[in-house]
């Protein structure tokens, strides 16, 4: 896996927060995440405070406003099913703009919305400042397995090759003439798709004797070794965190 591999989350800057060890933003990402699902859902001036501190970071990496809600789109499907939680919820119930709404219904998509819309914004500046192979090296200096991390590389990897190839097949089928648009034309698409496995797991095999004969034994190789991060690095990192575990703490203790 030669070269820097980018995907389509990494957006290219020059701050600060890209120049920090990718096992240090990691870990501030976990720990902030942690921390905020920590957090009692009646603190609604902790999760304020939660949200000023993401919007400040992603201000600081320079990441435009609109490209973090384009990708935060994701969590879309999370937002219909807790809009649902208010109508099925048992308990108490209370009407609203005359809907009978359930109020631990109401308390549980809240909990849902603030919660995930914060954990998915800190993994989309992770992601956006982070490339590929430093993200797989800082798991890998966070002490996750190395076989673990291999497979993701490669599952990384090939996924874009496959993709690749999909394209092309699907180019070829329209060159001809085949284009199917309607149900009882996915005959043709599952052939496709079935050879598109069998050309991918045979490649695989391939791949993998090639890797053996080059001497691989089930890691890759380490490219700059783990080095010593200096003290500046790892404050920068934790500030966050910190702010963040203190927060929790105090909304914890005054509920």
């Amino acid at each position: 896996m030669g070269g820097v591999h980018g995907h389509q989350l990494f957006v290219h800057g020059h701050g600060a927060l890209y120049r920090l060890a990718p096992e240090l933003k990691v870990a501030a990402t976990l720990l902030f995440v942690v921390a905020v699902v920590l957090t009692p859902r009646t603190a609604f001036w902790a999760f304020g405070a939660y949200a000023v501190l993401v919007a400040t970071v992603i201000v600081l990496a320079g990441l435009p406003a609109r490209y973090v809600l384009r990708r935060l789109v994701f969590e879309v499907p999370f937002v219909l099913f807790a809009v649902f939680l208010p109508f099925i919820g048992q308990g108490e119930r209370v009407d609203v703009l005359g809907l009978s709404l359930s109020v631990q219904g109401l308390w549980g998509a809240w909990n849902i919305v603030v919660k995930g819309t914060l954990g998915v914004a800190a993994s989309i500046v992770l992601a956006a400042t982070t490339t590929v192979p430093e993200l797989l090296r800082g798991l890998d200096r966070l002490r996750m397995p190395k076989v673990i991390t291999a497979i993701m590389g490669f599952m990384i990897r090939y996924g874009d090759v496959i993709a690749d190839d999909m394209r092309r097949t699907k180019i070829a089928r329209q060159s001809r003439g085949y284009d199917p648009k309607w149900i009882w034309q996915a005959k043709g698409v599952a052939a496709a798709a079935g050879a598109l496995f069998i050309r991918s797991f045979e490649r695989g095999e391939r791949v993998h004797v090639a890797m053996l004969a080059r001497g691989y034994d089930g890691t890759m190789p380490v490219i700059d070794g783990d080095r010593q991060r200096p003290v500046a690095d790892w404050v920068r990192a934790l500030i966050v965190p910190v702010i963040t575990a203190l927060i929790a703490t105090v909304a914890l203790v005054t509920q």
